[in-house]
């Protein structure tokens, strides 16, 4: 099979037939499926897990594992993508997720479950950052944000299908299959990408921040380590003290180089940017909140409610529900109005509400209830995920517009991994208090207090008093676990009337749906420019797009005959049949049409072809002036954004609106 090449990473692969196209997006999508589900999937698997493999007190890592080791190798995935081609990373990142996937599967002890887990992670990493880039080689550019935000549909799909998927899993197999569903899967994924993918190749090798990234990846760590382990060995321990140096020491490290480096993977000006700075805080609190909950609620609902795990999976999707309907309602406001700080101030509040309900739970909160609790909660986070990213984008210079939209993403996903630990570390201990006082007189062997912790397999076994003594234990610690995360929803809820509202650009006032589910990308500056100037455009029906380029030139000419003025001098000569068919307008009309051209000496008409006149040419060259000219506007309160290649990109775009069909 011959296989396109591109000069360039950003490039598109000549012209692929649509077929070919949606073969590769298929393929894409299956992967970026089965690596958004896994973030999800394994929460109501957990209780069934740690009774089969003992470990409680680390099954948050069974989450904690997977999500670090995604979020810190993503910048390294979308790097070597550009310095080997595509093609063949993506490749490696679907092998390594999937025999990940097949080790955990396997696993028979909590340690090589986590340590698999992180396996799949690093996978993951590569199929969410290098999918999303292949769609810039393939993908002509006025296409690509609507494949970008299929690609956030299928997140948020994940989200909801994640929960209620491992549950079912779970129930009629085994929690092995969590993780065996990904190959048959993936599989097909592999073929597709193997058969169909064309090879990309980059002129430009970009300089990796190898340094950076390894001490951005060892800082995140010990963040986490810390917080997950400081209640378990002590605050004060050499243990927890050694891990917090090393966090430092790394932070202090990290800073130090992103400094010096000519393409820092986090550039520390962005720090300097107040808006940055508050999403990035903001974001981090909401990603702590949402991930703890969805860990953490299967386990109450399975252990107190003694709900199935299919059925705790049902009980998660008033959440996602919530916040779906928010973040396209709030996107939806903030493109009329232009306005968006209300959304994360109202979500922060909510979402804090939120968590307090939840808090409130005990073993006679029904599940009506408890999804009103959940419902809640998901419409605070879905005014806040997305409304994050669009500030940033908003506010930073063009330079930074790459860097800054997956700085605000790896915040919240960090964040993410924190809050699991945090959550784990707070019901860890708490548990652990309840228990070991007053206790029963029947809580011995198989009934003592350390056995049903590793595994509650056994308690309906037990005498009615420890039941009563280990439930009522187990209610208390999931409690304090949400009243905890309550002092952290107040203070995104505060940090949120810190984020300036800076006027919308026109090419920031469409939020895009896919960052509320928190999808990890590495695009460069100009690629992100290019989407966001594309979803613009596709605001605007395609006709009167034309008709605000007659205007910006001053030209007498009709819309239509301003486009077919410019289409014929594209090319120099055009069948007017073939214009008839482009634009979808009857012949009849499209003759008519290049009569009043003739009689304006633009184009002379011959056996039914087009011919463009030196008149004519003048014309076209006018109105390409004052479609870059409109285009211009866009970006001309980017700072920065008088590059070269910005100049480049809007010639590009200016000659395919030209090009292409009104139709």
């Amino acid at each position: 099979m011959t296989e396109g090449k591109t000069a360039g990473p950003g490039a598109p692969v000549g012209e692929l037939e649509k077929r070919k196209i949606y073969a590769i997006f298929g393929g894409l999508m299956l992967a970026m499926f089965l690596a958004a589900l896994d973030q999800t999937i394994v929460s109501t698997a957990l209780p069934t897990i740690v009774n089969d493999l003992g470990g409680a007190d680390h099954l948050t890592w069974v989450v904690t594992s997977y999500m670090l080791a995604t979020t810190v190798t993503t910048p390294l995935w979308g790097k070597l993508g550009d310095l080997f081609g595509r093609k063949p990373l993506f490749i490696a990142s679907v092998v390594i997720f999937l025999v990940g996937s097949a080790l955990c599967g396997l696993a028979g002890s909590m340690a090589t479950l986590i340590a698999f887990r992180a396996l799949q992670g690093v996978g993951a990493g590569g199929l969410m950052v290098l999918a999303q880039a292949i769609i810039g080689d393939v993908v002509p550019a006025r296409e690509r944000g609507r494949y970008q935000g299929l690609f956030g549909a299928v997140f948020g799909l994940a989200s909801v299908a994640g929960p209620l998927l491992g549950g079912f899993l779970v129930d009629s197999l085994s929690w092995r299959w969590v993780f065996y569903v990904n190959l048959p899967i993936g599989a097909v994924a592999l073929v597709a990408v193997i058969l169909v993918l064309p090879t990309t190749t980059a002129q430009v090798k970009p300089k990796i921040d190898y340094v950076g990234v390894l001490l951005l990846a060892s800082a995140a760590t010990s963040i986490v380590l810390v917080t997950s382990f400081g209640g378990l060995w002590g605050w004060t321990s050499v243990r927890v003290l050694g891990l917090a140096v090393i966090g430092l020491v790394c932070v202090v490290a990290f800073v130090m180089v992103e400094r010096r480096v000519p393409e820092p993977v986090m550039p520390l000006r962005l720090f300097t940017n107040r808006v940055f700075a508050v999403a990035a805080a903001v974001g981090f609190v909401v990603g702590f909140a949402m991930f703890g909950a969805i860990t953490f609620l299967p386990l109450f609902l399975q252990t107190v409610g003694g709900a199935t795990a299919t059925e705790s999976g049902l009980n998660m999707i008033p959440m996602m529900a919530g916040l779906l309907i928010t973040s396209i309602g709030s996107g939806q406001l903030i493109s009329r109005t232009g306005r968006y700080k209300v959304f994360p101030i109202l979500g922060t509040a909510i979402f804090t509400v939120g968590l307090y309900l939840l808090s409130t739970m005990d073993r006679s909160t029904s599940d009506v209830t408890i999804g009103l609790y959940l419902f809640v909660l998901g419409m605070g986070l879905g005014m806040v995920m997305q409304v994050l990213v669009l500030a940033v984008q908003n506010a930073v210079e063009f330079r930074d517009l790459g860097t800054g939209t997956s700085g605000a993403t790896f915040f919240r996903t960090i964040g993410a991994s924190v809050g699991v630990a945090v959550f784990g570390a707070v019901f860890n201990s708490q548990l652990e208090s309840n228990l070991s006082g007053a206790v029963p007189d029947g809580a011995v062997g198989r009934c003592s207090s350390e056995i049903l912790q590793a595994s509650s397999d056994g308690l309906l076994t037990c005498p009615p008093v420890v039941q009563e003594w280990f439930l009522s234990g187990f209610t208390d610690a999931f409690g304090v676990v949400f009243i905890v995360a309550v002092p952290f929803g107040a203070l995104a809820f505060a940090l949120a009337w810190l984020l300036p509202e800076v006027p919308l650009r026109d090419v920031t006032k469409m939020p895009d749906v896919g960052a509320s589910f928190g999808l990890a990308g590495e695009r460069t500056s100009l690629e992100e420019l290019r989407l966001q100037i594309w979803r613009t455009l596709g605001r605007e029906d395609r006709l009167r797009i034309w008709e605000g380029v007659v205007d910006q030139a001053g030209s007498s000419l009709t819309r239509g005959e301003a486009w077919m003025v410019s289409r014929v001098a594209e090319e120099g000569t055009r069948e007017l049949h073939l214009m008839s068919e482009a634009s979808q307008t009857p012949l009849s009309v499209v003759e008519e049409t290049a009569q009043q051209l003739q009689q304006r000496g633009m184009i002379d008409i011959g056996h039914g072809l087009a011919v463009i006149t030196p008149a004519g040419q003048q014309e076209a060259e006018r109105l390409l002036v004052a479609q870059r000219q409109r285009l211009q506007h866009f970006v001309d309160n980017y700072p920065g954004s008088d590059e070269a290649d910005v100049d480049e990109l809007l010639d590009e775009i200016a000659r395919r609106l030209h090009a292409e069909s009104p139709a």
